[in-house]
C-alpha cells in the first residue's frame, strides 16, 4: 500500500476508495478526473468543485509521497525480508574471511586476494540498483535487465581476477623473484569496470533506458522471428527473460568459479598446504548460492519460487562462515595467533614474527601447464557463450521452464551442487585416501580439538568454556524473534500464538544443527580465553588455583 503525505491524503478522501489505492499517477490530476468520470466513478460534478491549484498540488505530494515509499521499499527488499537478513548478516564472516586469508603467512597471491576484496564492490553496487529498480521502474533487479547484468559483471570479474592470481603463482616460475607479469593492468580493468557500472547507474535512466532494456544492448540476441522460426521452439519469452549478454555473465561466474574451485585445490600442492584444499570445500555453499540465481532466472522470476532468493541468500551467508573457517585454518596453520590481532607494530625480534616472515617468503612449488592463459580464455568464452545460447533459447522447447515447478527448481538447487561436492569427494579419496572429514582447529597431531584439551586448563579451561557456551547461545532467541520480526512485521508471542513459538524453535532448530560444525571454534574461543579467565576470574586478586 503507498504512503501518502498529508497533503495527498487529504485530496484521497475526496475519491472513492478504489481510486485511492491506484497508482498515484492515474488520479488526482484532470486527464485523471475524466477518466474516473468516464468510467461512472465518480460524480461529473464533484471535478468542477475541486480547484485545478489544488489538484496541480495534490498531485506533487502524492507523487512525491509514493516516490519515498517506493525508495522505501527498496530498502525493505534488501534488508526487511529473510533474505535480506541472511544476505546481511553474511557480510561480518566474509570480512573476517578477507582476514585471515590476507595473513602474510598464508602466501596468499596478492592479485587473487584483490579479487576476493573485489567482491565487496559487487556487494556495493547492488544497493544503488536496487534502488533505481525499485524508484524508477517498481521492479525487482532480477527484471531489469541493464542493471542487472552491469551489476552482476562485478561478480563475474571477481573470480577472473581470483583464478588469474592463483593460477599465475602456481605456473610462472619467475612471480617469486619478479611478481606477476601483468603487473597492475587487471586491477585498473577491474576499476575501469567498477567506474562503468556506477555511470550506467548515474546516467541509464537519463539515456532512455527503460525497465526491460537489455543489458549491452542486448547484443548477440536473436531476432524475434528467427527465434519463433526454430524448429523446436514451442514457447515466446517473456519480456523479463535475461539477455544474452546477462546469461553470458552469469553463464562465466558459474563457469570460473568451480574454475577457482578447482585452481585453490591445487594450489595446496603449490605451498605444500593440506588446508587450502578445505578453503575449495568452503566455496560450495556459494556454488549452491549462484546455481540458486541461475535457476530463479531460468523459470524466469516468478513470485511463487521467491524461496529460490531465499535459499540463495541462506548459502551465501553459509557460504561465508564456510570459507572464513576454511581461511581461519589456513592462517592456523601458518602461524597466526590471537596476538595477530594487536594494532600496534609488532616487535622485530619476536622468534614467532621472524618464523612467521621466513614462511611467507617461502617459494612456490611451480607447477607445469598443458595450456596458455590465451588458450583457456578462448575455452572459457566459447563455453560461456555457448552455455548462454543453450540455457536462452534450449529452454523455450520445454514447457518446465514455464511451470512454476518448485521441485524441480529444488532438484536442480541441490544436485548440481551434490554432483559437484560427489567429484571432489572422488578426488580427495584418490588423492589422500580420505574424501571428506570435518575441519579441525589445531589439537595434537591434527587431530583437532576436544573437551579433554579444555580440560588440560583445569578450572579455569571449564569456566571458559561455560562462558563461551552461554554467549554462543545467548543470542539464539533474540536472533530468531528479530528475524521472525523482519519478516513477518510483529515480535514473537511464544506464550499465547503456536505459530509464532513454532516458528522461533524452528529457527533455533536450524541454528542448533547448524552450529554443530562450528563445536570446534567454539572450543577453539574456549581455549583462547582459558588465560584471561585464569588471571581475571579464578587467580583475582592474588588467589592461586589448587
Amino acid at each position: 500500500m503507498v504512503k501518502l503525505s498529508s497533503a495527498g491524503l487529504a485530496a484521497a478522501v475526496m475519491l472513492p476508495t478504489c481510486a485511492a489505492f491506484a497508482p498515484a499517477s492515474s488520479y488526482l490530476t484532470n486527464t485523471g478526473m475524466k477518466s474516473l468520470v468516464a468510467t461512472n466513478m465518480i460524480p461529473a460534478e464533484l471535478v468542477t468543485e475541486v480547484p485545478a491549484a489544488l489538484l496541480s498540488a495534490a498531485d506533487v505530494a502524492t507523487t512525491a509521497a509514493a516516490a519515498s515509499s517506493t525508495n522505501l521499499l527498496s530498502f525493505s527488499d534488501q534488508g526487511q525480508n529473510l533474505a535480506g537478513i541472511f544476505f546481511q548478516a553474511s557480510l561480518l564472516p566474509y570480512l573476517g574471511f578477507l582476514y585471515f586469508l590476507s595473513f602474510r603467512g598464508n602466501r596468499t597471491p596478492n592479485l587473487g586476494n584483490f579479487g576476493w576484496q573485489y567482491l565487496l564492490l559487487f556487494v556495493l553496487g547492488t544497493i544503488p540498483s536496487g534502488i533505481i529498480t525499485k524508484s524508477v521502474y517498481g521492479l525487482s533487479l532480477a527484471n531489469v535487465d541493464w542493471l542487472h547484468g552491469g551489476a552482476e559483471a562485478l561478480l563475474t570479474m571477481t573470480n577472473v581476477l581470483i583464478v588469474l592470481g592463483f593460477r599465475e603463482a602456481m605456473t610462472n616460475p619467475s612471480y617469486n623473484e619478479n611478481g606477476s607479469k601483468y603487473g597492475n593492468t587487471p586491477k585498473f580493468v577491474a576499476g575501469g569496470i567498477a567506474l562503468a557500472f556506477a555511470a550506467t547507474c548515474a546516467l541509464g535512466t537519463k539515456l532512455g533506458f527503460e525497465g526491460h532494456s537489455a543489458f549491452l544492448y542486448g547484443i548477440g540476441n536473436l531476432p524475434v522471428d528467427t527465434v519463433t522460426s526454430l524448429p523446436f521452439v514451442m514457447h515466446s519469452e517473456p519480456e523479463n527473460a535475461l539477455s544474452i549478454p546477462t546469461w553470458a555473465i552469469h553463464c562465466s561466474s558459474v563457469i570460473e568459479f568451480l574454475f577457482a574451485m578447482d585452481i585453490i585445490w591445487k594450489f595446496s600442492e603449490t605451498t605444500g598446504n593440506e588446508k587450502w584444499k578445505g578453503l575449495t570445500w568452503g566455496m560450495l555453499p556459494l556454488h549452491a548460492s549462484g546455481i540458486c540465481a541461475c535457476t530463479y532466472h531460468f523459470f524466469y522470476n516468478p513470485s511463487s519460487l521467491q524461496f529460490l532468493v531465499e535459499l540463495q541468500a541462506f548459502f551465501t551467508l553459509l557460504g561465508n562462515l564456510t570459507v572464513a573457517i576454511a581461511a581461519y585454518r589456513i592462517a592456523d596453520s601458518n602461524g597466526w595467533n590471537l596476538r595477530e590481532l594487536n594494532p600496534f607494530p609488532k616487535s622485530e625480534v619476536s622468534p614467532e614474527g621472524i618464523a612467521i616472515d621466513e614462511a611467507a617468503a617461502l617459494p612456490y612449488n611451480v607447477m607445469e601447464t598443458s595450456e596458455s592463459e590465451l588458450v583457456l580464455a578462448g575455452k572459457l568464452a566459447a563455453l560461456t557463450i555457448g552455455s548462454s545460447y543453450i540455457i536462452k533459447y534450449g529452454e523455450l522447447a520445454f514447457d518446465l521452464p514455464f511451470s512454476e515447478n518448485g521441485v524441480a527448481a529444488g532438484a536442480m538447487v541441490f544436485g548440481i551442487p551434490a554432483i559437484t561436492a560427489f567429484l571432489y569427494y572422488n578426488r580427495g579419496k584418490e588423492e589422500t585416501g580420505e574424501g571428506f572429514s570435518l575441519p579441525s582447529f589445531g589439537g595434537k597431531d591434527g587431530e583437532g580439538l576436544s573437551m579433554a584439551d579444555v580440560k588440560k586448563f583445569g578450572v579455569s579451561g571449564t569456566l571458559a568454556y561455560v562462558l563461551t557456551e552461554l554467549a554462543f547461545w545467548a543470542v539464539a532467541f533474540p536472533v530468531a524473534s528479530t528475524a521472525l520480526y523482519q519478516t513477518t512485521g510483529h515480535w514473537p508471542d511464544v506464550f499465547n500464538d503456536n505459530s509464532d513459538r513454532a516458528a522461533v524453535l524452528a529457527f533455533i532448530f536450524t541454528g542448533a544443527n547448524i552450529a554443530r560444525l562450528l563445536v570446534p571454534l567454539r572450543l577453539g574461543a574456549a581455549l583462547a580465553l582459558a588465560p584471561w579467565v585464569d588471571e581475571n576470574i579464578i587467580n583475582r586478586g592474588g588467589a592461586s588455583e589448587e
